[in-house]
């Protein structure tokens, strides 16, 4: 029997143990029947899915077995709960991941044989061969690999001790003004709060600090006086202690730390030996935000008393963490047919034919779909019953997170997100691995149920000639308009209101908010008329112009996915969100905006004279063309591979053969026009653009502007509005002059059908921008509006469309 065990392996530290939940489903030691951990493979499966997991690894059939137990721990009125001292997990003082300890837990193990031999462990650890028993006590002992993310990331994102000194530090001006800050008794110089005070340590004034996005905080009075003065450092009051203080930047805009604090507070008379902590730190500060969102506030309709939904389809998904713009995205999404007939369909087919189960971009996306719509994760747990196990009433999607965000700058991180962006990334990783899709269903790409072809007119008002291109996107987007308030008296008399108050001191916290009401209809009304363009070159043998651009659609989505530009910028460039209240209507008309083509009597712009050549030998990298061919790919191919990556990367050319080889023209010789190639964005300076509240498609502009280089991406997209993007240097975008047809034909690969449409689902956000704050869904089914907020799926009593930064609208049958 020994022969059995052959392949039974010991795990080393490079080893990654998945000992937290199953590969296929969202099972765990925690579940009822426990989690099988094979001990070759080191990979853990649920009690349904052992078999398959043989079936795939011939051989490796010996698992260990962990089952996790439930235990009550009885509650001591008397004592309090640990206070959360630290914005981290994990660790001492931070956030317990496993929440209030109202049990404990017992793990039993055993070592299980496929198909039906079970040894309790380590009760009969003597009837085993030695390295069976290290190989079980290893796993055991084991940090498993999710863990060791969590923890690496997390604490890297959210501990807030983690402070730079500052580079004012060492040379900071202190200016002699005779000023002495007594130890108690503070206040705003400009508006008497006594709360969130900040020293300035050049000139020794008292301000309170900034205004956080649910009203409290304070004025901004400290922010204004650093752009009066730019004294760059300030201390906030009541955190100093004899072991330092928050000390924050305006500069540097960070929390740093002050290795003279010591002495720069002696100068305003304060003995920080002596100084004992009375305000909450900024930390304390941020993990009270934090916290609130988990108790349902502002769009989380936390004055409604919600009704739990459970079954299929209201399945909750945990928080990992900022995870929400994932988790609503993706809960959105998978209320559409296409995703739900591509992934939840053919689950057992891709969990199947995936020979890496963590890395398979098909087989996570299923397990997630598997999760969310098979109602297994989504049943209601009686208050008054006690379970050993862990009820399945949430899906945790750490596989699918790891896996989406891999090896990518912005959601690879713990950070909060941009879910728009995520929604784009996230189809488009959906096409990419449609291409190469083997399942039965392998011509149903959902990503393509979002796609619409757009048609731009350009009219020359001195020629009287157009010019019609089109281009392709998924997502509808939108500047808001806020002229066309419906309520502008009403609120310039609360501006106005506010601003009397704040100029005299007082608070405005209890003044009831007056935000602009603005029509989603007038938002699209705005966007569809003409957009005057100076200084366009018809051709290169004329002048510039002056032309009127327009826009219409050339075909209609099935899914119309509209995204708010709530989140524009202040005149220095800080990230700023426009407070407004949408007038949404339940059914949209859009056939109006349903693009004509060239028309009769149109005269066409003349095209330049350039002509297309064959590709210059030369300007291929001849090492990376030589690997692509001995690939098996054509010489013609490889060239447009490398032409449109950079002709730098071997790997980014892979993966343009992959994309590309069914084109049609994949294997005809590759035309390009004389001008130079135009750069591809690496996705690591994307993400840096992105961080700063650059869109995608803004960022890819700014850096094919700028070839490549990060720093004059950045001024570039600072000096450019994304408004001025799409209109800059228009001749750039035309297509090369020997492919061109004026009269536009509609391509096939787009759905296109009724441009009426109802709503069936919105994301909201809470915060000030998108890379901070809360992401919360509504979606429309079963007749009925249900909240998505995370954990929770409950009824909607208010769904705040008005409130939502992105749209869902489909088609309505006809």
């Amino acid at each position: 029997m020994a022969d059995i065990y052959q392949d039974v392996r010991i795990p080393t530290s490079n080893d990654s143990v998945y000992k937290d939940e199953c590969l296929y489903s969202f099972d765990s030691p925690a579940s009822e029947n426990g989690l099988f951990i094979c001990m070759s493979t080191f990979y853990g499966v649920g009690k349904d899915h052992v078999a398959r997991h043989c079936h795939l690894n011939p051989g490796k059939n010996i698992f260990l077995h962990i089952s996790r137990r439930r235990i009550p721990v009885p509650v001591d009125p008397n004592v309090e709960p640990t206070r959360v001292t630290k914005m981290a997990i994990g660790v001492e003082g931070g956030f317990d991941v496993n929440g209030p300890k109202r049990f404990t837990f017992e793990e039993r193990y055993a070592i299980y044989i496929h198909p039906n031999v079970i040894i309790p462990y380590p009760d009969q650890a003597s009837t085993l061969p030695e390295h069976v028993k290290q190989s079980a006590d290893a796993i055991i002992a084991a940090e498993s690999a999710f863990l060791k993310e969590e923890r690496t990331s997390m604490n890297a994102t959210w501990n807030g001790e983690i402070r730079q000194e500052s580079k004012h530090a060492q040379t900071l001006e202190q200016l002699n003004n005779g000023r002495k800050i007594p130890p108690n008794g503070w206040k705003c110089e400009q508006c008497d709060l006594k709360d969130n005070l900040w020293l300035n340590l050049t000139d020794g004034a008292i301000l309170c600090g900034r205004k956080f996005f649910d009203g409290t905080g304070g004025n901004n009075h400290a922010v204004d006086h650093y752009y009066k003065t730019r004294y760059p450092l300030a201390v906030k009051l009541g955190t100093i202690t004899n072991k330092g203080a928050d000390v924050y930047s305006y500069d540097e805009d960070d929390m740093v730390e002050d290795p003279n604090l010591a002495v720069h507070l002696s100068h305003w008379g304060i003995n920080m030996m002596k100084m004992e902590k009375t305000d909450r730190s900024m930390a304390d500060l941020e993990i009270e935000i934090n916290q609130k969102y988990g108790e349902a506030s502002m769009i989380e309709e936390a004055n409604s008393k919600l009704q739990p939904l459970y079954g299929a389809g209201y399945t909750g998904m945990k928080n990992l963490g900022n995870s929400c713009y994932m988790n609503s995205a993706m809960q959105v999404l998978f209320t559409i047919k296409d995703f739900q007939e591509k992934y939840y369909k053919n689950c057992e087919f891709y969990f199947d034919h995936a020979k890496d189960p963590v890395h398979d971009f098909n087989a996570q996306t299923a397990k997630l779909a598997f999760g969310l719509l098979s109602g297994l994760y989504s049943r209601q747990i009686p208050s008054d019953e006690y379970f050993p196990f862990q009820p399945p009433s949430i899906v945790r999607p750490q596989m699918f997170r790891s896996l989406i965000g891999h090896g990518h700058p912005e959601f690879g991180t713990k950070q909060q997100q941009d879910a728009a962006e995520f929604l784009e990334y996230f189809l488009e990783q959906v096409h990419k691995h449609c291409i190469n899709d083997p399942t039965p269903d392998a011509s149903l790409d959902p990503s393509t149920c979002f796609q619409f072809q757009l048609e731009e007119r350009l009219y020359c008002p001195e020629t009287t000639q157009v010019r019609y291109l089109t281009r392709d996107d998924i997502m509808f987007r939108m500047n808001v308009p806020l002229d066309a308030a419906k309520n502008m008296h009403e609120v310039l008399h609360y501006n106005k209101t506010k601003a009397d108050m704040e100029n005299q001191g007082l608070r405005t916290n209890e003044l009831p908010v007056v935000r602009p009401i603005v029509p989603l209809t007038q938002a699209i009304a705005r966007w569809a008329e003409p957009e005057i363009v100076e200084d366009f070159r018809i051709n290169r043998e004329r002048p510039k112009a002056t032309i009127r651009k327009t826009q219409r659609f050339l075909t209609f989505p099935d899914y119309f996915l509209i995204q708010l530009k709530k989140y524009t910028y202040n005149d220095d460039w800080t990230p700023r969100k426009i407070d407004v209240s949408m007038d949404v209507p339940d059914e949209i008309d859009l056939s109006s905006l349903r693009a004509t083509g060239l028309l009769s009597g149109e005269t066409p712009m003349p095209d330049d004279d350039e002509k297309a050549t064959l590709l210059p030998k030369e300007q291929i990298n001849e090492d990376l063309l030589e690997q692509l061919v001995s690939m098996g790919f054509s010489i013609e191919g490889c060239k447009k591979a490398l032409a449109n990556t950079g002709n730098n990367s071997i790997e980014a050319a892979m993966n343009w053969v992959f994309e590309h080889q069914v084109d049609p023209d994949f294997d005809t010789p590759y035309l390009v026009s004389n001008k130079s190639s135009t750069p591809t964005a690496d996705e690591e300076s994307l993400g840096i653009l992105m961080s700063m509240g650059v869109s995608r498609s803004h960022a890819i502009h700014a850096l094919t502007e700028t070839n490549n280089n990060v720093e004059a991406a950045i001024d570039w997209a600072l000096s450019n509005p994304e408004k001025a993007s799409t209109s800059h240097s228009l001749t750039e975008a035309l297509p090369e002059p020997s492919l061109f047809e004026h009269v536009i034909q509609k391509n096939s690969r787009f759905r296109d059908g009724s441009a009426k449409y109802h709503l069936v689902a919105f994301i909201s956000h809470i915060g000030n921008n998108t890379s901070c704050g809360h992401y919360v869904a509504h979606i429309h089914k079963d007749g009925r509006w249900a909240i998505f907020n995370d954990e929770t799926v409950a009824m909607s009593e208010h769904p705040p469309k008005d409130l939502a930064y992105l749209y869902l609208y489909k088609r309505t049958s006809s």
